[in-house]
């Protein structure tokens, strides 16, 4: 029997365009959806928007529209989004939906019945931001959550009878898979101990919500309303057959993904609802942290939101797949800088699997016709091939038993370990200079390195898949393997690379990110905080502007020689080349990437026509290191390379015979 898997986001509130804190959650439940599929699951993922309550009718009116309007103009601007970033949910619920309003009327009319609801009175405080009703605070109050007044409310309401509920909550929560991670849960049952008093679940003072059956002026409270997406979306209510089937077979959710602000709604107040309702609870909780940017929660009213479309527009959706789910400690809060987007885009993606693919995959094209090579059993073999096989065997467990953990961080770390295993066994082997030589010996061992770094390769992209989908993709179309969405995930193993498998077309699936990418995003972000107002232009002047006053030349030697202080200007020094790759439409150029001890340089080279870009990978060069930047093709090229030019031949490039360290000076 096929399992099912059913993973939700919460559904977003349109008082607003969606930013990358909304991208985080909807990102980490698409990986984990995506993983599920690949291991054979019936997968159902969910999200969708919130559009009822007080603040949109307020919002509606201030924007001079009505609420339906409002909510239709934010809640396409989610489902753009996702589109555009390749969400791959099942379905998009919105609750001005009618098929969500009358399940949940039905949902509504099943707890009645079941003598959990009451009408009553309220008096007291509430906040409109957040939607909630603040228990012992006093007018003029901040709300606890976003420090907003509260504003006092006195109204007919309906009331859900919380308070008989504690017992049984506390016996849910200990299960520790319940709610995760820890301190989420800690701080849920010390909220539960303290007491649970009954809770309104009605508004009658604004009509913009789904009316209470039976009794329409009322509106029932947006948080009821809003959760019960998780249950309607998937048929809960419905006369028709096959939504009730949908609803038998994926409900009980496993797993909510929520934000920490909103964990006492799903971990409170939702399972009390289901229990109310005679429905099975979901199976697990899942909350992660705040995003922070300049170490701010990202928030409208601190203008400080950054937009998912910048960085999809400079580095896409990948770039931002990864680094959310590798820099941030699923869980904890996480900071966010463009600088260190780009910083972790160049090191783990351009310069980690990006090369990786490309030198191996380019090699292979060169030395054996772009057929993946068969591995020699013979004495050429050595143990660091065997190393790269049992890292790649304990790298797959170990991946899938962090990552089913939500520890996303560390499946990665672990991945990409695998990454730079392959990197170092590559250029320890040196199969540029095995490429080389003639004899049946050095042919053998090369394959047997190829065909090593292309399995690690696939492997790597394989785990990597849920995670930046698009370009593992593309790396494997480019190994001649198909669709990758068609990979049985439980079945990976090391050994599986077909023999003889003829590559496809190679090229670089993450170019690196030179340093304007970070001045264009964080323009980008300015010129959407600030309008941009167009300076009246001057007046036309008639003058005659005075001419500038030559600086004193420089002192020329007659002869043409230069002095040693014109030398000493001129910075040379040592680099190691460790990414070498064509440039696009261009015959002379590649683009190399250099350390140079302090830093890792991209600089343009027109040696194509004389080095074979996998010969220098490994290879100490010279570099002259204060050279002003400039752009070749599209690229920075930062620094320029030293070669001997000779009459009428290619060039050749300064080496050296001795060892000399990386990043020295040459004087």
């Amino acid at each position: 029997m096929t399992k099912k898997f059913y993973i939700t986001t919460p559904i977003y509130y349109v008082n607003a365009r969606p930013h990358i804190g909304h991208a985080y959650t909807t990102i980490a439940c698409d990986t984990v959806a995506r993983r599920q599929r690949m291991l054979g699951a019936d997968t159902f993922f969910l999200t969708g928007t919130d559009e009822h309550g007080l603040k949109i009718e307020r919002a509606a009116q201030d924007a001079g529209k009505t609420p339906q309007h409002y909510a239709d103009e934010l809640s396409a601007k989610f489902r753009n989004l996702w589109k555009r970033m390749g969400i791959s949910n099942d379905d998009f619920i919105r609750t001005t939906e009618e098929r969500h309003e009358k399940r949940v009327q039905e949902f509504f009319r099943q707890i009645r019945d079941n003598g959990y609801i009451y009408k009553g009175t309220y008096t007291g405080q509430y906040c409109v931001s957040d939607e909630l009703y603040v228990d012992g605070a006093k007018p003029g109050d901040p709300c606890p959550e976003c420090g907003r007044i509260t504003e006092t409310v006195h109204e007919e309401n309906y009331f859900f009878k919380l308070s008989a509920f504690q017992d049984k909550l506390l016996e849910l929560y200990s299960n520790p898979d319940f709610i995760r991670p820890e301190t989420r849960r800690n701080e849920v049952i010390s909220f539960v101990k303290s007491g649970l008093r009954d809770q309104s679940i009605s508004r009658s003072a604004f009509s913009w919500g789904i009316p209470v059956p039976d009794d329409p002026k009322h509106v029932i409270y947006v948080w009821f309303d809003a959760l019960a997406n998780y249950i309607t979306a998937i048929g809960y209510g419905s006369k028709h057959a096959g939504a009730q089937e949908a609803f038998k077979k994926y409900w009980p959710a496993d797993v909510h993904m929520i934000g920490k602000e909103i964990v006492r709604f799903h971990c409170v107040y939702w399972p009390a609802f289901l229990l109310a309702a005679g429905l099975p609870v979901p199976k697990a909780i899942v909350a992660h942290g705040w995003l922070l940017f300049e170490e701010s929660k990202m928030s409208k009213s601190r203008g400080n939101i950054v937009r998912t479309e910048t960085i999809l527009d400079v580095l896409g959706a990948d770039a931002l797949r990864y680094f959310l789910l590798r820099e941030v400690v699923f869980g904890q809060d996480g900071s966010f800088s463009f600088d260190a987007l780009v910083q972790r885009y160049n090191s783990d993606l351009a310069n980690g699997i990006g090369n990786l693919a490309s030198r191996t995959l380019a090699m292979i094209k060169r030395y054996f016709k772009g057929e993946v090579p068969y591995p020699s059993h013979a004495a050429s073999r050595n143990a660091g091939d065997d190393v790269i096989a049992e890292t790649a065997r304990r790298t797959i467990k170990e991946f899938g038993t962090l990552f089913d953990q939500f520890q996303f961080s560390r499946a990665l770390e672990s991945a990409w370990s695998l990454i730079a295993a392959v990197d170092k066994y590559i250029v320890e082997n040196e199969p540029w200079s095995l490429g080389e030589r003639q004899d049946e010996d050095s042919r053998s061992r090369l394959a047997t390195v190829l065909y090593t770094s292309a399995e690690a390769l696939r492997i790597a992209t394989v785990l990597a898949h849920p995670v930046i989908p698009e370009a593992t993709a593309k790396i494997w179309e480019q190994m001649g393997l198909g669709d990758i969405k068609k990979v049985a995930l439980n079945d990976l193993a090391w050994g599986q690379l077909p023999l003889g498998t003829k590559l496809g077309d190679v090229s670089p699936v993450f170019p690196r990110a030179d340093k304007s990418a970070v001045e264009r995003m964080q323009q980008m972000e300015d010129n959407q905080r600030v309008p941009v107002v167009e300076e009246a232009k001057p007046a036309p002047v008639t003058a005659v502007e005075p001419k500038p006053t030559a600086a004193p030349a420089a002192p020329v030697a007659l002869d043409g020689k230069i002095t040693i202080d014109d030398f000493a200007k001129v910075e040379l020094r040592v680099g190691l080349v460790k990414v070498a790759e064509r440039v696009p439409k261009a015959d002379k150029l590649l683009r190399l990437e250099i350390d140079i001890g302090t830093e890792v340089r991209q600089i343009l080279a027109g040696i194509a026509e004389a080095y074979a870009p996998e010969t220098l990978i490994g290879r100490k060069v010279v570099i002259v290191a204060n050279l002003a930047p400039r752009k070749l093709r599209g690229f920075e090229s930062n620094g320029m390379i030293v070669a001997a030019s000779l009459e009428g031949g290619k060039p050749v490039l300064a080496s050296f015979l001795e060892d000399v360290p990386v990043g020295a000076r040459l004087k």
